[in-house]
């Protein structure tokens, strides 16, 4: 095995199998978090298949060779911890936070559930029951489900735009068949990610990880599998309009466009510009949008990264009558950043923003963790956060100009409307 100290307190050991684990020491606090990134997500599926992912990590709550369902449950929560799990486009995770005594147990409780669920068809039969819940409480939830239909009209053909919990459709057709293939393709060390902070020693770590049996055997067990590539994605789908009818009390309106992927330093110009754009209270957004046009209670901007891809955009909620006005507001205020930039002391309080931001999210030992499993699925070599921190202070005038004129051009942008007849 390979071990590497990437800062002072971090480090990442790459085994023969090719599982990696990566640790952040927290000696201040009594907690651990740890967790296990699976590199196979909604962005691998065929369409017929969309959502399967996600199934599949519903289903290993339901029982393992070792536990039930309900033992599962208390596994963690009798000790005052907690268990949870996410699917993205990119990865799946299973991930825990204790005291820190109790990392050994939750290195178990994680391992059972990845590498050992029995996927009965008995289960799957209710569990199905309770995703179609989750699919309708977001055809439900309007300001959510715009955000699908925005993927969807950026990659109407590429697993980027498929919808992460899938269909009602995909989801009613998948057997439990097909999640034991997801499971024996995916679900393999040489695909997985091991990431913890909080107060134990990477040896530690190490060791409860070894016991679990994450080391065994090479890069070429498991009958040649391999950890999927990045998944390629095209152009998405640039400067269109789109209206969704859909009997809601508001408009919801979306503006996306694709950007960099995670592993690409431009992205930091990128949060500094979409956090003076719709970051906070202060930012133009609201400050336009909200506070001198009234024309909304909800704006702002965000930016998502990828392995692939990023994507950068702004959400508004409005009345549909005005759904118009303040869509040419924030085209307006598109045009003005594209055009005009970042300099002088604008530069320099948004910088200060985004550096606040930074140090602030990467106070508790969840995000630590989150962070190191991020770059290592993304594919970014590691920066220290003082070197994260140094990129930021460094932008200049210049690349906030490039990146402004580039990624917010209002002609680049997607717009998608999701509400009552009359659109946006």
């Amino acid at each position: 095995m390979e071990t590497a100290r990437l800062d002072q307190e971090i480090h990442q050991t790459t085994a023969p199998n090719g599982v990696t684990v990566l640790s952040e020491r927290v000696a201040s606090v009594r907690s651990a978090a740890m967790g296990v990134w699976v590199r196979t997500a909604s962005a691998h599926e065929p369409r017929p298949k969309m959502g399967v992912s996600h199934l599949l990590e519903h289903m290993v709550f339901k029982g393992t060779e070792r536990r039930s369902a309900q033992e599962i449950a208390l596994a963690l929560e009798a000790r005052g911890g907690s268990l949870d799990a996410y699917t993205s486009r990119d990865s799946t995770a299973y991930h825990a936070r204790v005291l820190d005594a109790d990392l050994p147990r939750a290195i178990d409780v994680v391992t059972d559930l990845v590498r050992r669920p029995v996927l009965r068809d008995a289960d799957l039969q209710l569990e199905r029951k309770v995703v179609l819940e989750e699919i309708s409480t977001v055809l439900d939830t309007p300001d959510d489900q715009v955000f699908d239909v925005a993927y969807e009209t950026l990659w109407p053909e590429h697993s980027y735009g498929f919808q992460i919990l899938g269909t009602r459709d995909t989801v009613g057709a998948l057997s439990a068949d097909d999640l034991k293939q997801l499971h024996g393709r995916a679900y393999f060390p040489g695909n997985c990610v091991i990431a913890g902070a909080g107060n134990f020693s990477h040896e530690s770590l190490l060791e409860e990880v070894a016991k679990q049996g994450w080391f065994d055997g090479d890069r070429g067990a498991g009958k040649g599998k391999e950890a999927p590539p990045a998944v390629p994605v095209p152009p998405a789908v640039r400067g269109v309009t789109r209206h969704f009818e859909k009997e809601t009390a508001q408009t919801h309106i979306v503006f996306a466009t694709d950007t960099v992927p995670y592993s690409d330093r431009r992205k930091f110009a990128l949060l500094v510009l979409s956090n003076i754009f719709g970051g906070g209270m202060s930012s133009r957004l609201f400050q336009r949008i909200r506070e001198e046009l009234g024309l909304a209670y909800a704006i702002y901007s965000f930016t998502s990264f990828y392995r692939a891809m990023g994507v950068a955009g702004v959400y508004v909620g409005t009345q549909p009558a005005r759904a118009a006005e303040a869509t040419a507001a924030i085209r307006e205020e598109y045009a003005r950043l594209a055009r005009e930039g970042l300099a002088g002391a604008a530069l320099d309080d948004a910088k200060q923003q985004t550096l606040g931001q930074l140090m602030l999210s990467l106070e508790s030992s969840t995000a630590k963790m989150y962070r190191l499993a991020s770059t290592s699925v993304n594919g970014e070599p590691y920066l220290s956060l003082d070197e994260m921190l140094a990129t930021v202070a460094a932008l200049t005038a210049d690349d906030m100009a490039g990146a402004a004129a580039e990624f917010f051009a209002p002609d680049r942008q997607t717009v998608v409307s999701l509400g009552p007849k009359g659109g946006a």
